[in-house]
């Protein structure tokens, strides 16, 4: 392995930093780690198990270009605040019970890592993903904004026997019929958005609605179309079309002209980052938000929201539109405002819902090595599986081990006005912070296996 303090420009991939740990685990520093598996000790070379020196590299794999690029340069901010913090305590650290973290690495090892772009292409991403494999001996990677992008480098994952903490991925095949035992997800899913929202949009617009659905062109789009459809004509309402759009498109005119000759009253537009903030600009632009149709106002509704969606579309745009978030900066948790508080104090100004995914997702695979007592990762993966935690958001948390889908309080929420919001973060309320209990179902709602421990 090279010197830690180089940066490698390779094609523009990926560049090393080093975070100075504090003082090392007496119990274990410089020695390799015992390995305790199934009632025997182990010493099994399982992906870049054992871990050799006073190290352990971490790979942080974001799209860095792309129609989701400023997503991932929150995940990357992220990422390096849960590296210091797990290499110098402070933040959830705090928090997140329960816990073993010490803030002096990870089991005795300084956390390093490199970072990737995914460039929002899921062969780029396990092009990426391979590197920080085979040349930097990454023991875990994370992140991506795109759900194509995270069932890729998912695969992977299991093909080489290194734990995927999963950044932003909303599609139900994520840990549905793609699911892999090496592979975990923070983030909700299209299913609970759906079950979260049908209700409160029926409450809000009635029952005797009807929906025209713009859907981004992939996994995610398209179980996001099937959850909201679902949910929202389980509420009464009817959908009239759906019309799938290129990721990365900017121009929305046709699709929006279809909608605009349809007899529906609803635009529901399934985009995420760039391609929400040009669907939606454009559709306000249209006068889509001005219109009647069937006696009623038309309106526009987004079902995967985020802060950073919310700031490109503007004040003007957004205001009122409903949609659903894994988390927000406004909420008054404990662990939540921990996290807000040192993003603020590194980066002068509040996290998004990726950034939280991805600094959670980090700090829950560190504490399940500590928990584990070792980096081998069918340990750390049984660590993960079915561990409750609290203080890393509002309630308690599940990690389901089922299909290694995360449960917890997800959020409905609407766009504030210009005449709503108190800063030019402000954007989005809280219109109900929706239970757990109320978002799960049961583990074979969808298909797919998880697979083994031990990869072949």
């Amino acid at each position: 392995m090279t010197d830690h303090n180089d940066d490698h420009s390779q094609g523009g991939w990926s560049r090393r930093r080093v975070l100075k740990a504090g003082a090392a685990s007496a119990l274990i520093a410089g020695a390799g780690p015992m390995i305790f598996s199934r009632n025997a000790w182990a010493q099994d070379a399982i992906g870049n198990f054992p871990v050799k020196g006073d190290t352990v590299m971490l790979g942080f794999n974001v799209p860095q270009t792309g129609a989701y690029a400023d997503e991932g340069a929150d995940e990357l901010r992220a990422y390096k605040l849960a590296v210091k913090h797990l290499n110098n305590g402070g933040g959830m650290l705090e928090t997140l019970k329960p816990s073993a973290l010490t803030g002096q690495g990870v089991l005795g090892k300084k956390v390093d890592y490199v970072e990737g772009d995914t460039q929002t292409n899921p062969d780029a991403a396990r092009t990426s993903a391979r590197r920080m494999i085979e040349r930097d001996g990454v023991i875990m990677y994370g992140g991506g904004s795109s759900s194509a992008v995270a069932i890729a480098q998912q695969y992977l994952a299991q093909e080489m026997g290194i734990i995927f903490m999963a950044g932003l991925t909303h599609s139900n095949d994520t840990t549905g019929k793609d699911k892999r035992r090496y592979g975990f997800r923070h983030f909700f899913n299209a299913y609970m958005s759906g079950k979260a929202l049908g209700p409160v949009l029926a409450g809000a617009y009635g029952t005797d609605r009807r929906a025209f659905h713009l859907t981004a062109d992939y996994t995610w789009g398209h179980t996001q179309y099937e959850s909201i459809k679902q949910f929202t004509e389980a509420e009464g309402w009817s959908t009239v079309n759906n019309i799938m759009t290129p990721l990365g498109s900017t121009d929305y005119s046709q699709f929006l002209t279809a909608f605009l000759n349809s007899d529906a009253d609803v635009l529901v537009l399934n985009h995420y980052g760039n391609d929400m903030v040009n669907s939606l600009t454009q559709a306000v632009q249209f006068g889509v938000r001005d219109m009647q149709k069937n006696g009623k106002d038309v309106q526009v509704v987004v079902p995967l929201y985020s802060r950073l969606m919310a700031q490109g579309a503007g004040a003007e745009n957004i205001d009122g539109v409903f949609g659903s978030t894994n988390w927000n900066w406004t909420l008054q948790d404990p662990g939540s405002q921990a996290f807000v508080k040192s993003f603020e104090a590194e980066y002068g100004f509040p996290p998004s819902q990726a950034a939280q995914t991805c600094y959670v997702q980090t700090l829950l695979y560190a504490n399940a090595c500590e928990r584990a007592g070792t980096f081998y990762p069918p340990e750390v993966i049984r660590a993960l599986e079915d561990f409750r935690f609290t203080g890393a958001g509002p309630g308690e948390a599940l990690y389901r081990g089922g299909d290694h889908q995360c449960f917890k309080d997800i959020l409905v929420v609407q766009g504030k006005g210009p005449d709503e919001k108190s800063g030019e973060f402000d954007l989005l309320k809280v219109h109900q912070q929706v239970k757990r209990d109320d978002v799960m179902y049961p583990v074979d709602t969808f298909p797919g296996e998880l697979g083994p421990y031990e990869p072949a």
